[in-house]
């Protein structure tokens, strides 16, 4: 993670691990029995990708498993099959996603995901929660045994 503390970009530091399970119940049941995890359902942001989707913003924990039907062919079937249940994505808070973005693309890491909501997409999908929600996912699995994702979550 070299890359990431030498260009001022505004690094806030960890925003939260995006953990692979197979089962999401079971295991937003596990991490509020450990830790009193509050989790919101966000599967509108998995569908996509074949999977349902589980937050918990006050520990910093984002739960996917793959959709009823998907599970050998969603955004974390792989991982599960070669990893198992486990930390897949790591998400660090910078203040401006795009130059973040562009610094890692320099470092050798291409973004293979981004997304930007609108203000409408916030407040529909988030409960009005930001005034800004930025991701960028780095291609950097391969080389770094986790995928580093860029975000800019500003609070309202």
């Amino acid at each position: 993670m070299i890359w990431l503390a030498r260009w001022d970009m505004g690094l806030r530091g960890v925003n939260r691990v995006m953990i692979a399970v197979r089962d999401l119940e079971a295991a937003k049941q596990r991490y509020t029995d450990l830790l009193g995890a509050t989790f919101e359902d966000a599967h509108w942001t998995g569908e996509a990708f074949g999977i349902s989707v589980s937050i918990a913003w006050d520990a910093g924990i984002e739960l996917c498993a793959p959709l009823p039907g998907r599970e050998k062919t969603s955004a974390v079937s792989a991982y599960l099959e070669t990893h198992g249940e486990g930390v897949m994505s790591v998400f660090f808070g910078v203040d401006d996603v795009d130059a973040a973005r562009a610094r890692a693309t320099e470092a050798g890491f291409g973004s293979i995901h981004a997304l930007d909501y609108t203000r409408q997409e916030i407040d529909s999908h988030l409960g009005g929660k930001f005034s800004r929600y930025q991701e960028a996912v780095l291609n950097t699995a391969g080389e770094l045994g986790v995928s580093v994702c860029l975000a800019r979550l500003d609070p309202k």
